[in-house]
Formats: C-alpha cells, structure tokens, sequence
C-alpha cells in the first residue's frame, strides 16, 4: 500500500514546503526539526494500523479502560540523514526497540555507482512490525537493502517505510522487489522525475548535507 500523506491538505504539507525552500534550506537547524515533525506525523498515521488490546488505568478517582499498542516495534533507520525522521518516530514510539544501518553510493569514474552495505546494528524482528525511516526514495535501492539486511535478523509481521519525497521509478521499483502485502509505503510528496543520476526532481537536494553539513566526497546517501 502506498499512502502519500501529500494528497490531503494538513499541517504536513507547510514542514514539506519549508524543507523543499532553498532559503529556509540554509537553517539546519530547521531543516532537522521540520524532519523531526514529519516522523512524528508519519508516525501518528502508522498508529492507526497497529494490533490494540485494552489495558486497565487507576486515576486518582478511579479505573478506566484505554485500548493500547500491543505490537512490539522495531525503528530502524539508514543513515545519516534518516535520523531526523527515526527522532520524530522514536518521540512517539518511545517503547519501540531500534536499528541502524550504514549504506551509501560508491561513485565510479564515469559518474556510475553502486550501493556499498557496511554494517547493520539491530535487535530480532522476528514477528515485529518494522518502520524503516529513509528521507528520499529516488531508485529505492537503498530501502531494498535495507529490508534485506533486515530480513538476516528475523521475519517481521509487517514493515512500513516512512520517507519524505519519492519518486514514481523508486515507488515501482519497492513495488516490484518487496512484498507489498506485508509492506505499507509513506510518505509526504512524489515527485515525477529522477536525472540520470538518481537525484529526484524538484527534490530538496541532499538531505543528509542540509542536515548535517557537507561530506568530503561522494553524493546523495539514500536513493
């Protein structure tokens, strides 16, 4: 299931047009916070697709009954510039268990490139429900190795993919290499265009570099 959050007029939509902003672009600060706001959104709507079972509260006054997440919940990120979005999850799955995961392009001399996996650090998912947080979706590898470097760690009931801008070749691409039966896709735009180079147009640019300052070599993180 695809879910672009997007399409419907909410508060998310002013977070993606201040983060899209080369001129709001220049505070990271910002830049990291409006990320933060659109995790936290993203992971409202995700809770509404959770198992619940009532748990009994003793107020001052008295008891109640309040239905509560009963599925156990692993985040996980690709990083760096998944980061922002894993916080904006983690503030409201604050009982959710974490991973990390270290990929990024490894250019040739003809401008071509590769993913290069180097390390994943990770509880069991073994039948947990799975939120992967990647800022951009352009060809989609990177969320397809993640997945799979996630699959070494157990079988998750369910995985949720929790991104800001894709592209339509990167939707199709998760469509054609996941199970989308057991896979939910979020996000806040989708953009039509990805140049030769898997950058996603408009895009934002290289969210890990306004989130976090420029690297000393390679490009964008996440594609």
């Amino acid at each position: 299931m695809i879910n672009n959050l997007g399409d419907h007029n909410s508060i998310l939509n002013q977070f993606v047009a201040e983060i899209r902003d080369e001129k709001i672009q220049s505070d990271a600060m910002r830049f990291r916070q409006n990320l933060v706001r659109i995790g936290e959104v993203i992971a409202y709507e995700i809770s509404k697709t959770l198992s619940y079972q009532p748990r009994e509260i003793r107020t001052p006054l008295g008891t109640t009954e309040v239905a509560v997440p009963s599925d156990t919940l692993v985040l996980a990120t690709i990083l760096r510039a998944g980061l922002p979005i894993h916080q904006g999850l983690l503030n409201f799955f604050d009982h959710a268990e974490n991973a990390f995961i270290s990929a990024y392009r490894e250019y040739e001399k003809d401008g071509t490139f590769h993913i290069r996996f180097e390390h994943i650090s990770s509880p069991s998912v073994q039948d947990k429900v799975v939120v992967i947080a990647d800022p951009m979706i352009a060809t989609g590898s990177s969320i397809i190795l993640a997945y799979n470097a996630l699959l070494q760690k157990g079988k998750p009931t369910h995985v949720h993919i929790a991104s800001l801008i894709a592209s339509k070749e990167g939707i199709d691409n998760l469509r054609k290499k996941l199970p989308m039966k057991k896979t939910t896709i979020w996000v806040a735009a989708i953009d039509d265009e990805l140049t030769s180079k898997a950058y996603i147009v408009p895009g934002l640019g290289d969210a890990g570099d306004l989130a976090y300052g420029s690297k000393s070599s390679g490009g964008e993180e996440h594609f």
